[in-house]
C-alpha cells in the first residue's frame, strides 16, 4: 500500500508490484577484501601466568580497539599493572562457571572456517556495492562474558563466541533467567552470527543515526537491514530481520495489518520516544501489537519498504544509501 494513495486519495488501497529487479544478484568473487582473523578467547583458555602478558603485548598492539573493550567493559579490569591482569585474567580462566563456558565454545566454534569464509565473502558483496566502503582490519572472536554479542570499534569486530552457543547449551539454561529471559535465550543461536557481525558493523560505520520521526528511524533500520541483506544474498531471509522461521511468516502475513495500524494511529510523522523504543528495540514481542508477533516489527517494515522501493527503481545499492526516507514511502505497496 501507498502512503502516497493514502494522502492523495484519503483510502488505502492494495496495490501489486509487477517488477522483479534484483540488484542483490551480483558476482563480487573478484572484489579484494583484507580482513584478519584472531581468536582471542582461545589464546585466554591455552594460556597460564606469564603467558598473559605476552597475550597483553600482541592484543595492545594488533587488536588496541577491541581489546579495550575486552579489558574494560567485558571483564571490568581496565588499564591495570602486568601483575594484577595475571591474576585477574587467571582468576577469570579458572572461575567454574567460565571453566564450563570455554568448554562449550571450544566444542561449538572448534572450526571457524566456515565463519571466516562468510565474512570474507560478505565483505566482498559490500565492497562491491559500496567501492570505498570502510571494512574492518581484524575479527575478532573473543567471550564477552554474554555482555554483547557483536560489537563494532572504528577498526574491528568483536564477536562473543559465548552468545552464540544455542537454548540448549547447558551452559545458557543456566545463566540466570532474570537476567536472562526465555527470548534473550532463544535468540543466541549460531545462525546469527555473521548476521549480527554485519549488521554492527552497517550501523556503525555506513548509516547514519538520526533524530527525526517514526518514520524516518524505520527507514534507517530498514537501510541497515537491506546492506546486511547485500552482504549475505544466500542467507535465508528469515535470518536478515533476525527472526525464526514462524516469527518470520507471521511478520509477512501481517505485514498490511502493521502498515494500517501506523497508518491509522498517525505514528509515522510523530518524534514519540515510546513508540520508537516499542517497534525498533529488542524485547520478547512489539508492544502495542499482538504479543503471538515477534519483536522490532518497525525495522521488519522498513526492510520491507526500501526491499520494495529497490525493486521498482533502477539505482544501484550505493545511490539507495542517499534516498530520502520520504521518497521511499512514497513508492511502500503490499503485495
Amino acid at each position: 500500500m501507498s502512503i502516497k494513495s493514502f494522502f492523495l486519495a484519503g483510502s488505502i488501497a492494495l496495490l501489486i508490484s509487477s517488477c522483479s529487479n534484483d540488484p542483490l544478484d551480483v558476482d563480487a568473487s573478484d572484489v579484494k577484501v583484507n580482513i584478519g582473523f584472531v581468536n582471542m578467547d582461545s589464546i585466554w583458555a591455552s594460556s597460564q601466568g606469564r603467558e598473559f602478558l605476552k597475550a597483553d603485548a600482541d592484543f595492545r598492539s594488533r587488536i588496541p580497539e577491541m581489546y579495550e573493550y575486552e579489558l574494560g567493559y567485558c571483564l571490568r579490569v581496565g588499564r591495570i599493572s602486568d601483575t594484577a591482569l595475571v591474576n585477574s585474567l587467571t582468576q577469570f580462566v579458572n572461575d567454574p562457571f567460565m571453566t564450563r563456558v570455554e568448554k562449550a565454545i571450544q566444542r561449538e566454534f572448534k572450526d571457524l572456517s566456515g565463519v571466516k569464509e562468510e565474512i570474507i565473502d560478505g565483505f566482498r558483496h559490500i565492497k562491491y556495492h559500496l567501492h570505498k566502503a570502510r571494512t574492518p582490519s581484524n575479527i575478532v572472536f573473543m567471550n564477552s562474558v554474554f555482555t554483547s554479542s557483536a560489537f563494532s570499534s572504528q577498526n574491528e569486530i568483536g564477536i562473543g563466541l559465548e552468545r552464540y552457543l544455542g537454548e540448549k547449551s547447558t551452559v545458557i539454561k543456566d545463566l540466570p533467567n532474570d537476567m536472562f529471559f526465555a527470548w534473550i535465550k532463544e535468540g543466541m543461536d549460531r545462525r546469527y552470527l555473521v548476521r549480527d557481525a554485519f549488521s554492527s558493523w552497517i550501523m556503525t560505520h555506513y548509516i547514519a543515526e538520526t533524530d527525526g520521526n517514526l518514520a524516518e528511524h524505520i527507514i534507517r533500520w530498514g537501510k541497515i537491514l537491506y546492506l546486511t541483506e547485500a552482504a549475505l544474498p544466500d542467507a535465508p531471509e528469515s535470518i536478515i530481520p533476525r527472526y525464526s522461521e514462524v516469527d518470520y511468516t507471521w511478520a509477512l502475513e501481517n505485514e498490511y495489518s502493521l502498515w494500517k495500524y501506523l497508518v491509522d494511529q498517525k505514528m509515522l510523522f510523530k518524534i514519540d520516544e515510546l513508540n520508537k523504543t516499542n517497534l525498533l528495540n529488542e524485547g520478547p514481542f512489539t508492544p502495542g501489537l499482538p504479543e503471538k508477533g515477534p519483536d522490532r516489527l518497525g525495522q521488519f517494515l522498513g526492510w520491507r519498504m526500501v526491499r520494495k522501493y529497490m525493486e521498482v527503481k533502477d539505482i544501484t545499492v550505493e545511490e539507495l544509501m542517499n534516498i530520502p526516507y520520504t521518497e521511499i514511502i512514497v513508492e511502500y505497496e503490499i503485495d
